[in-house]
């Protein structure tokens, strides 16, 4: 998570788009990291428990959504900043999309021997993600996360 929120560059006013809201935990990190946060988890009772944690907490700044991740949150979009919790084969399509320019995502990348977490920054109005064209990116370190499932992630057994 340390690594993530360092990729990010979080200064504390950027609206962050996560997905995998899982247990809460990274997400009440990001809420004291950022103005406002838009978490995704695709499993119910997960972010049911979250949402009651997140409130315990007092982060008023979160909105947790039960969807595909791989999907984001396009009606709410553009992000300054995007955490991906899983890992995924590709950034999927959706989620640079949504990313303003000069946003940054932080996802980790499924490669041959381990996952990298990888930092990739909007450049341009204009992209084309399957040529690479209005993204930099930047591998941070080799990391394992479980898979992203959805349409633009990994297919669910």
């Amino acid at each position: 998570m340390a690594a993530i929120c360092e990729g990010l560059g979080l200064r504390g006013d950027e609206r962050v788009l996560e997905i995998g809201t899982g247990s809460g935990y990274s997400t009440a990190i990001l809420a004291r990291l950022a103005r406002e946060i838009v978490s995704i988890e695709r499993i119910e009772a997960l972010a049911a428990v979250a949402r009651e944690r997140l409130r315990d907490l007092g982060a008023g700044n979160v909105e947790v959504r039960v969807a595909d991740g791989t999907l984001g949150a396009p009606e709410r979009a553009p992000f300054d900043a995007i955490a991906v919790h899983a890992t995924a084969p590709a950034p999927p399509r959706s989620l640079l999309e949504q990313l303003a320019i000069g946003g940054r995502m932080v996802i980790p990348i499924s490669e041959r021997r381990a996952d990298m977490l990888t930092a990739i920054t909007r450049t341009a109005e204009a992209v084309d993600p399957e040529r690479g064209e209005g993204f930099s990116s930047l591998r941070i370190a080799p990391c394992r996360f479980v898979p992203l499932l959805g349409e633009q992630g990994f297919e669910s057994d």
